[in-house]
């Protein structure tokens, strides 16, 4: 009986150990990531935005690749490509970070990518970012 106790401890504890190497990124994630112009910092259009698009883009048709490739489909950072980029790619459904993230600041980000990062800037216009946005903020966060 001993053992066997032992045994399911064992058992649970790696459970546990393989589950939490195999979730998303950290939360909250520490970046030093340049701040946008404070023009740009403080717009937000995703109120007239299309979700459904934003999705479509970060799930398939964004350019040079879509979003999730590096983000995941869960947007928490555990994308294919993502697992091999140092710093790991953002977590959007960590609420701690996100909440000091603007939308203007992931325009810029998107717009520009983020130097030291993995992220490249993506080829969008600014409708189809803003729309990429509106999905991440409504939908992964």
């Amino acid at each position: 009986m001993k053992k066997t106790m032992i045994l399911l401890v064992a058992t649970m504890a790696t459970l546990l150990l393989v589950n939490t190497a195999f979730a998303g990124g950290k939360c909250p994630q520490k970046r030093a990531t340049k701040s946008a112009p404070s023009g740009i910092a403080k717009k937000d259009a995703t109120a007239k935005a299309d979700k459904a698009n934003g999705k479509k883009l970060y799930e398939k048709t964004a350019k040079p690749m879509a979003c999730q490739m590096c983000h995941g489909m869960k947007g928490d950072g555990a994308g294919k490509l993502g697992k091999a980029l140092k710093p790991a790619p953002r977590n959007f459904s960590c609420g701690k970070t996100m909440k000091k993230v603007s939308a203007g600041q992931m325009f810029w980000i998107i717009k520009n990518g983020s130097k030291g990062t993995g992220m490249a800037p993506m080829k969008l216009k600014d409708k189809q970012i803003w729309d990429v946005i509106k999905y991440i903020r409504e939908d992964l966060m």
